[in-house]
């Protein structure tokens, strides 16, 4: 069994090592990108964008477990859009002139 187990923890960190090495390598491609005179700043910033969205994928991913953990992340992914919906209703029912905030008493 500790061979076993031995052999499991040798398969993590050399995944470890292959997201860190992807993390680096997002990090000088960041930098480069900096260094690059595009077009635009629209794709300067779509590049940026997606090396970052990349590298916080991997980060959240791996380091932080959520790829072993779909059901639960999802569940409360499905939770949270529930409720920021709810609220944002809520908001913008309470910006019509005729919703029961905006009724005054007249005595």
């Amino acid at each position: 069994m500790s061979d076993n187990h031995a052999h499991d923890v040798k398969k993590d960190v050399k995944k470890y090592l292959a997201v860190f090495g992807a993390l680096l390598l997002g990090t000088v491609l960041t930098v480069g990108a900096y260094y690059l005179h595009f077009t635009s700043v629209t794709v300067t910033i779509t590049i940026a964008l997606f090396i970052a969205s990349v590298k916080g994928f991997l980060v959240a991913g791996y380091f932080m477990h959520l790829m072993s953990e779909r059901k639960m992340i999802y569940g409360i992914m499905v939770a949270t859009v529930f409720f920021f919906a709810g609220l944002m209703y809520l908001t913008v029912w309470s910006m019509e002139p005729t919703s029961l905030i905006h009724f005054k008493h007249v005595p």
